[in-house]
């Protein structure tokens, strides 16, 4: 599938000269002068200190629960990460960009809130039903906050801005995650009921700030656009 995609050369700068700067893409920075960027970009690190919750504590959580095969039933999320992705650009056209990006967020909450009152047991399809919104939780934020930083960005700075989301989420924002989420479980020990509703606290503070803050420009909800 890689090589049939169109061939997408490096834009060529027509600045007589480059500098450091544009070579190593800090010009990316200049998009946090709009105030409605640098909060989506504030949000997408805080978002993904939940994040990292799920990823270091999900699997330990669901094999002590005593959940049969707790590997294998984990890659529902990544079914259905396949199934949303193809909602998503009916959802983002119908609703807009920050519509569906709360959608993402809460979909964060909800699914620590049922692992947190969930089990193996007669309550086993909570769990199923928290792993099976990883599509939920990663596309409707992750994604649609790529398309987001393209179209805010335009051709000449898009890569670089790619990259420094990237860098803010998946390093400076797991990193945090990963670092909240040692403190919590090893404060909590066994105690999965307080070690999920503690990331569930934090996902739905996180998405109401961005319902509050963030406005919903005409630009932003035009799904042609992004």
């Amino acid at each position: 599938m890689s090589f049939t995609l169109p061939k997408t050369p490096p834009v060529k700068s027509t600045d007589s000269k480059i500098s450091i700067s544009q070579i190593i893409g800090l010009d990316a920075l200049k998009l946090l002068k709009d105030k409605n960027f640098a909060i989506f970009f504030i949000a997408s690190v805080l978002i993904c200190i939940p994040l990292a919750f799920y990823y270091q504590l999900a699997n330990p959580f669901l094999t002590a629960s005593g959940m049969e095969n707790p590997t294998g039933k984990m890659t529902i999320g990544q079914a259905s990460e396949v199934l949303f992705l193809l909602a998503l650009p009916v959802f983002f056209k119908k609703f807009g960009f920050k519509k569906t990006i709360l959608v993402g967020m809460l979909a964060w909450a909800v699914r620590y809130l049922l692992f947190a009152f969930g089990n193996a047991g007669e309550l086993s399809f909570m769990l199923l039903l928290g792993i099976a919104l990883h599509g939920i939780c990663y596309d409707f934020f992750f994604v649609s906050g790529q398309l987001y930083t393209n179209a805010r960005a335009g051709e000449k700075y898009k890569s670089a801005a790619q990259g420094l989301i990237t860098l803010a989420t998946y390093g400076v924002g797991m990193l945090i995650g990963f670092k909240v989420a040692g403190w919590v479980a090893d404060e909590y020990q066994s105690d999965y009921k307080m070690i999920w509703i503690i990331p569930a606290a934090i996902a739905a503070a996180v998405m109401l700030i961005f319902m509050i803050t963030f406005k919903d420009s005409k630009s932003t909800t035009n799904a042609n656009e992004l």
